[in-house]
């Protein structure tokens, strides 16, 4: 009966550290990829995973290759450590970028003391297929304290995503400007890429107001006024754009001239950093070209009416191959005639005068006319400029039928008085031959 009590209660000695062993959550160092949310206290806490480098995350997209990946790590252990390599390992899609079957693995060069932060950087290749979302990955971290022999290993688990790539574009939809005038400017905001930004901030620089605090110019928009220097433009999609406009008022020195605008536009990117970049919007400044059709009206010249007038050019640049059509309106049955007059060269008057003509028997009296000035501006763009207006045509003077039957009849006794001569003449020259 001893030996019975004996034997049972060295058996239970055995199963005391069994039992307690498996009721108590182990954490022993396993394989790569196990889960950091196991309560192991270590040397190596991971803080970020991104694509990009120490100093700068990026946005990348499907089909990218020698994409940099950096993991930044904590040394929150007692000792300094050194020695330190990683290894990466992300879901099919990604790959090393030395190549199909190498390993993603990268190394520090210098050590990490106490408290301090440290960083590897990868190199991954990522395939066109990959859709933008977020993926998990895990990351293998060997290195080795200080003053202690042997390799330590630290496992972490982290989440990471494709962003895409944003792609900002500034155009204007109308590239002209009109010196001295006001003109009414719409730029476009695109964002052509693959990512959205938001909270996008755009401010016209180098302007006038700016260049009070500043000495120099980069660009000759000083020279013009904006009225609209700042625009709140809220988020752009992939894909899409928005829309900002401007007055802007060009002096008359600046014709046949480009316009350069910077941009400075400020957004947050799909990693939620601030980001700010300088674009120009490009204009070209033509001349005014300002007709004005006056003193219409008809007048007699050498038995033929005509259509006449004069055009002035009140602006500061020359109307190149100019033409006037004259078009009858309403019942009027003038015809239709165009006469080329060249340039409308400025503040010196061209006159026209077109003969008028008629389908048909001539009608006297008011007729409704349009005049069409066509012309073409330095950059060789046709313009029109129209004008309607009412012409009196007069009906030509009655001369007296008197008149016109001496006209018939002096000719006749002329003739008359010529025969006869010459027949008497004849009569004469026989006489003395017989």
């Amino acid at each position: 009966m001893i030996n019975y009590k004996i034997l049972f209660s060295l058996m239970i000695l055995f199963l005391i550290p069994s039992i307690i062993d498996n009721s108590f959550a182990q954490i022993k160092s396993g394989g790569f990829g196990q889960s950091p949310f196991e309560r192991e206290f270590g040397d190596v806490k991971l803080l970020d995973a991104y694509f990009g480098t120490i100093d700068e995350k990026i946005e990348i997209d499907p089909g990218d290759e020698n994409v940099p990946f950096t993991v930044v790590f904590a040394n929150v252990g007692t000792q300094d450590i050194t020695g330190i390599k990683g290894q990466l390992s992300l879901p099919i899609g990604f790959s090393s970028a030395d190549g199909p079957g190498s390993l993603v693995i990268a190394d520090s060069d210098s050590n990490s003391l106490t408290g301090d932060n440290f960083h590897l950087t990868f190199y991954v290749n990522i395939d066109k297929n990959i859709r933008i979302q977020q993926y998990p990955g895990t990351v293998k971290v060997d290195y080795s304290r200080l003053r202690e022999s042997g390799v330590r290993s630290a496992f972490s688990d982290f989440n990471f995503k494709i962003t895409g790539d944003s792609v900002i574009n500034v155009k204007a939809l109308d590239p002209f400007l009109t010196s001295l005038k006001s003109n009414n400017v719409v730029i476009e905001i695109s964002n052509d890429g693959t990512a959205p930004i938001s909270s996008v901030d755009i401010v016209a620089t180098n302007t006038q107001t700016e260049l009070a605090s500043t000495s120099s110019s980069t660009t000759n928009v000083e020279n013009v006024v904006i009225l609209e220097s700042n625009w709140d433009v809220g988020n752009i999609e992939p894909k899409s754009s928005r829309y900002l406009t401007a007055t802007v008022y060009v002096p008359e020195n600046l014709k046949e001239d480009t316009l350069r605008i910077p941009l400075s536009i400020s957004y947050y990117n799909a990693h939620g950093d601030l980001q700010i970049i300088s674009k120009i919007v490009d204009f070209y400044i033509r001349g005014l070209i300002d007709l004005t059709i006056y003193d219409i009206g008809v007048i007699e010249l050498s038995g033929t009416q005509m259509v006449v007038g004069e055009i002035i050019n009140e602006g500061n640049e020359n109307a190149l191959f100019g033409f006037v059509t004259l078009e009858p309106l309403g019942d009027s049955n003038i015809k239709k005639q165009t006469q080329f007059i060249d340039e409308v060269e400025t503040d010196s008057p061209v006159p026209f005068n077109i003969p008028l003509e008629f389908d048909g028997e001539p009608r006297y009296g008011e007729h409704d006319i349009k005049l069409t000035v066509r012309y073409k501006d330095s950059v060789r763009d046709e313009i029109f400029l129209t004008q309607n207006a009412t012409i009196f045509v007069a009906e030509p003077p009655k001369t007296e039928s008197g008149n016109d039957l001496q006209l018939i009849i002096i000719p006749i006794v002329i003739a008359v008085a010529i025969g006869i001569y010459m027949i008497r003449r004849r009569k004469k020259t026989k006489i003395p031959a017989s």
